[in-house]
């Protein structure tokens, strides 16, 4: 089966689209669909980035006025950072920007190298489950789409962080529907599908944060499936200690909770990205209760490798103790 495979840097990360061929009437090339994507997605992340002065994002963050008017895109965008919110009860909060920036991330981490999982997990601290904040800010944002408007309380921030990655997986995963089969990857944040995707999945093959090993392979044909892991933004701070982006709520801090990353399935990316970033941040116990239902991979601090839910039954590839 014939596909447009491009890769591109998008949102401070390396975007991949693989187009099959149009199966409906009137329809464009897969390689113009997948043109007309690259181009929405760069407009998206010129709209949404909090590192783009100019963006949507950072005027409404910016703004003294606790009611904003705000364009279509960034109201749909808050829309999905409360609604992760709510359905993780917290632990996925896009209201941490200030404690982002404490902990060192003030810029775009793109092209910088990150520091290894094997040089910070030493020095870490003790691993707890991250927490959701007693005062949850984002209970008080509210987006009015009649109005067109969001308010939120003074000093309250957004982050978009992995969720608009997710959300903008699904928006272009709709330009590509009546094709033979589609992915769209926003780095780690896959949406698949297609009207031969069910006869012809994709194999996705999950990455083993310590080695670089593919360790299993997820046949996936529709929906969304995503990772959440610690190495992908970690950085030394002044102080010769490590943070990274996945903060733990209640106190602002980088969550290290016994588990290095997640790969976690559901019905869409936007899904997939909020399951996988609530089950890291839970920990080892209760990512098996939020994975259980939809299905999911974890990959512990010593580098064991965990199954949860349907992905049980795929066949897995484990690596030794000491490979790990």
């Amino acid at each position: 089966m014939s596909e447009h495979d491009v890769s591109f840097p998008c949102m401070g990360c390396e975007f991949r689209l693989l187009v099959g061929d149009p199966v409906e009437p009137g329809l464009a090339p897969a390689h113009e669909a997948a043109e007309q994507a690259r181009r929405w997605l760069d407009a998206c992340d010129a709209r949404l980035s909090r590192f783009r002065e100019t963006s949507d994002l950072v005027a409404l963050n910016s703004a003294s006025a606790s009611t904003v008017r705000s364009r279509p895109l960034l109201i749909t965008a808050v829309e999905a950072a409360l609604w992760a919110a709510e359905f993780t009860g917290g632990l996925v909060d896009s209201t941490l920007t200030g404690a982002l920036e404490a902990a060192g991330y003030r810029q775009s981490l793109a092209g910088a190298e990150p520091v290894p999982l094997r040089e910070a997990l030493p020095s870490a601290p003790s691993r707890r489950p991250a927490q959701p904040r007693s005062t949850a800010a984002w209970r008080e944002i509210h987006v009015d789409r009649a109005a067109a408007t969001i308010t939120r309380p003074a000093g309250v921030r957004i982050d978009s962080g992995g969720i608009v990655k997710g959300l903008a997986a699904d928006l272009v995963a709709r330009l590509f529907a009546g094709y033979s089969r589609f992915a769209v990857d926003a780095a780690g944040d896959l949406a698949i599908g297609g009207v031969l995707a069910p006869t012809h999945p994709y194999q996705v093959e999950v990455e083993h944060p310590l080695t670089g090993e593919h360790v299993h392979a997820v046949p996936v044909s529709s929906g969304g499936i995503a990772t959440s892991g610690l190495n992908s933004r970690m950085w030394r701070r002044a102080d010769g200690t490590v943070a990274h982006h996945l903060l733990d709520p209640s106190s602002g801090e980088p969550a290290w909770t016994g588990l290095l990353m997640v790969t976690a399935l559901g019905r869409s990316a936007l899904e997939a990205e909020t399951l996988a970033k609530w089950a890291l941040l839970s920990g080892p116990a209760g990512a098996r209760r939020v994975l259980e239902r939809r299905g999911g991979l974890v990959v512990h601090d010593d580098g064991d490798i965990e199954l949860h839910g349907p992905m049980r039954s795929k066949l897995c590839v484990t690596l030794s103790r000491a490979a790990a």
